[in-house]
């Protein structure tokens, strides 16, 4: 049986070993970084269980658009947020294929829908741009230098904000947009 459920503080040492598995060794955050965020951002970190195991895991927390987390960084929830940023997917091994990474996303979502935010985004790593795409996320461009600048804390090639309008907004975007926030 499949379960997506909020993550807790013993879910981290399963979060650890899927991280070691699914990122380079310049991209996995440290136990600390990883117990901090939990505890700063609890209700947007979750982990999908296959049969009573965690073998993915989703977190992330209310932001502003245009403002990047960069890695190893803690999680600051802004005050008035507009966006959920989604921080770091990853999927187990022993788990791919089963939908999980899909269902996460959509679980989280759907609660940033349901609290009025009006935006995602993230940075997609290591190639992962078709799978955002597919999910309805488009490249996005930082003209703020400091967020350009965490954006470029990520290993593996060229790392990429995407974003994604959640509710039907009034203004009509190009595919790939601009954002120039003072954070």
């Amino acid at each position: 049986m499949n379960l997506i459920r909020p993550m807790l503080p013993a879910d981290i040492a399963s979060v650890l070993r899927i991280q070691a598995h699914c990122y380079l060794p310049d991209n996995i955050e440290s136990e600390a970084v990883i117990r901090a965020r939990l505890a700063s951002a609890p209700d947007t970190a979750w982990v999908a269980e296959v049969n009573g195991a965690v073998c993915a895991y989703l977190v992330g927390y209310r932001s502003r658009l245009g403002k990047v987390g960069a890695l190893g960084d803690g999680f600051e929830p802004a005050k008035a947020p507009d966006c959920l940023y989604l921080h770091d997917l990853a999927v187990g091994p022993q788990a791919r294929g089963l939908g999980l990474g899909p269902r996460l996303v959509t679980h989280a979502l759907s609660q940033a829908r349901r609290e009025g935010l009006a935006w995602a985004a993230l940075v997609s790593v290591q190639g992962s741009q078709g799978f955002w795409r597919q999910r309805g996320f488009v490249a996005s461009q930082l003209d703020d230098p400091d967020q350009a600048l965490a954006l470029a804390s990520y290993a593996g090639g060229p790392a990429c904000y995407m974003t994604q309008a959640l509710l039907d907004l009034t203004v009509s975007f190009d595919q790939t947009e601009r954002f120039a926030y003072n954070l």
